[in-house]
């Protein structure tokens, strides 16, 4: 009959608290992990789709007054309140 010795890896199996900690331990860390991971992902993603096109106050103000939206004195009086 052939007996295989475990000693070496006593340590590690499941009679010794050991092992469940270091389990555990492991568990503990691949879901923080996978946590960081899924909110770096999710933040990247919402930058990118958060509705902003980069345009300034004023571009927007010049394109409303370009479009006839707005008139000359209207123009003016924001372009003054935008300055401030």
């Amino acid at each position: 009959m052939y007996y295989y010795d475990h000693q070496m890896m006593d340590g590690w199996n499941g009679n010794s608290p050991w092992g469940w900690l270091f389990g555990l331990l492991m568990m503990v860390l691949f879901v923080l992990v996978a946590v960081l991971v899924l909110r770096y992902l999710a933040r990247e993603w919402h930058k990118g789709n958060d509705g902003k096109s980069g345009e300034t106050a004023m571009d927007i103000l010049q394109k409303r007054y370009a479009a006839g939206e707005i008139d000359k004195k209207e123009y003016d009086e924001k372009r003054k309140d935008l300055k401030d």
